[in-house]
């Protein structure tokens, strides 16, 4: 009984170095950067000894970190195209995605602005310079249209690209930004701009627009009637090893404080 306690303490001893050792570096999305941060805030109470750290610098770029070995995570709000898994192959990396929330790419506006659905067409028209006075689409007279766009290194850029916009080519007259608290800071300060941002972006200094009639909600994205619905990631380099801190870091989405913590974020749960 003595050997197998000292065996026991001995390798309770070794766990708990090895997970000292440990340190977890996420990179990427803008706007699955809110989940990391308070990810890593719950870690780092239960495991204050342990070294974690978040920079927000674009979905592509996350990739482009895991793949030289500066994250253990790569937060992105798109799926990794298949020239970023080649070149993953070609690295020798093996990303491995893990579902954290379903968001919706939503369109805002300024509060002051007293238009509330768009159909997608107009949204498109917009975008590529068509539309350009806030009254062809039913707003005030004499207001020019202010879009603002994300840079092309963003996952939200991407899905917006191709399922509101359909590929077709921006405005010249369309801004760009870099990131989802940027577009927001645009909208809420410039009366006649519109931009878009994550769900868990929205609060009461901007306004959510309805796309053919269907406002982004968390009941809307999860049936997908929102048509602009979307799946936040996590990427690792291969499935984390059982019991490290990236496996826990991971399985805190499914947990039960994960799944608050994304629900009081504005995204919405993955439960299943």
């Amino acid at each position: 009984m003595k050997a197998l306690g000292i065996t026991l303490a001995t390798m309770v001893l070794a766990m708990a170095a090895t997970l000292a050792a440990q340190e977890i570096r996420i990179d990427g999305s803008t706007t699955v950067g809110p989940v990391c941060d308070a990810f890593v805030e719950a870690m780092s109470k239960k495991y204050p000894d342990q070294k974690f750290s978040v920079k927000k610098t674009g979905s592509g770029d996350g990739v482009q970190a895991l793949l030289e070995g500066r994250c253990e995570i790569a937060a992105m709000s798109r799926e990794m195209k298949l020239s970023e898994y080649e070149a993953a192959v070609a690295a020798g990396k093996r990303p491995v995605p893990f579902t954290v929330a379903m968001d919706g790419v939503c369109l805002i506006v300024n509060p002051q602005n007293p238009v509330k659905s768009l159909t997608a067409a107009q949204v498109r028209d917009i975008y590529t310079g068509k539309i350009t006075k806030w009254e062809e689409v039913g707003g005030p007279k004499d207001l020019p249209i202010v879009p603002i766009n994300r840079d092309a290194s963003s996952g939200t850029y991407e899905v917006f690209h191709e399922l509101a916009m359909k590929k077709e080519t921006l405005g010249a007259k369309t801004e760009t930004v870099t990131s989802n608290p940027a577009i927001f800071d645009r909208v809420s300060t410039t009366k006649g701009a519109i931009g878009y941002v994550g769900l868990g972006f929205i609060d009461k200094s901007v306004k959510a627009v309805a796309i053919e009639g269907v406002v982004p909600s968390a009941e809307t994205v999860l049936d997908k009637s929102y048509k602009l619905s979307r799946e936040l990631f996590m990427f690792t380099d291969g499935v984390p090893a059982k019991d490290t801190l990236a496996d826990k870091y991971m399985n805190l989405a499914r947990s039960e404080k994960g799944i608050e913590i994304i629900a009081e974020i504005g995204f919405v749960p993955v439960t299943e």
